[in-house]
């Protein structure tokens, strides 16, 4: 999940080094090549393609990044300094773990389909092929996703905790389930998939959650189409941005 942008946020925060000032805009610099990276992976940014989409020589590139590998874990930082804000945000934000993460779904829709940015997510559809030289960045990519999938357990967590989910609920898989459903609509997105479709896809992932084992079982066939909760969070028209 990657990822938790929403984005008021900058997806790409001002560094500068010492030493000779620098003739461009560095963070404006890392932006671009954070969105070529996004669109196109490590290996179908090229090296020409991401020195015209930064505007600069491949001298200050050198001077500045050092390599297209410190770049490209730059560019992660970059992302998930911002995604990592409004993930993080929703599930501590004082509500029960069911809307928490009904917001998360939302959440996912509406940042996945920005018409400003690439489609889906930067760390769900980077860095899951590529050969043995690449495998740092792969493994790279694997630590984003457990540290994803591990916020999310801990959310669940607090949730039996707080008594408002199931005692008997395992954390760790509903967090897999949840991480992969994530996952999947980001795919989704980067093939065309509308904001509308997305959240739908959330509205059927919302039927995995446990159900109180002591409460009156709802009568009827439950359509996954329609609304679980007319006060659902997968119902508004949040914008997070």
């Amino acid at each position: 999940m990657a990822s938790s942008n929403i984005r008021a946020e900058k997806p790409c925060g001002e560094k500068r080094g010492r030493g000779r000032p620098q003739s461009f805009d560095r963070s404006k610099a890392l932006c671009a090549a954070m969105r070529l990276f996004w669109d196109r992976g490590y290996e179908g940014a090229r090296f020409d393609d991401l020195i015209a989409a930064m505007g600069i020589s491949p001298s200050s590139f050198y001077n500045a990044f050092g390599s297209k590998e410190r770049l490209y874990q730059e560019a992660i930082g970059a992302y998930l300094e911002a995604a990592g804000t409004w993930f993080l945000r929703i599930l501590h934000e004082n509500v029960d773990t069911r809307t928490a993460f009904e917001k998360l779904m939302l959440a996912a829709a509406t940042e996945f389909t920005r018409e400003d940015l690439p489609a889906g997510c930067m760390i769900s559809v980077s860095g899951t092929q590529g050969g043995p030289e690449q495998a740092r960045l792969r493994d790279l990519m694997a630590r984003q996703r457990a540290l994803s999938e591990a916020a999310l357990v801990e959310r669940l967590r607090k949730g039996i905790a707080d008594a408002d989910l199931p005692a008997h609920t395992d954390a760790e898989g509903l967090a897999a389930f949840f991480s992969a459903l994530f996952r999947g609509m980001a795919v989704q997105a980067r093939d065309g998939a509308s904001r509308e479709k997305l959240l739908e896809i959330g509205r059927i992932g919302m039927l995995a959650w446990p159900a109180d084992p002591f409460a009156v079982p709802a009568t009827g066939f439950q359509n996954p189409a329609l609304p679980l909760n007319p006060a659902s969070p997968l119902n508004s028209e949040t914008d997070f941005r």
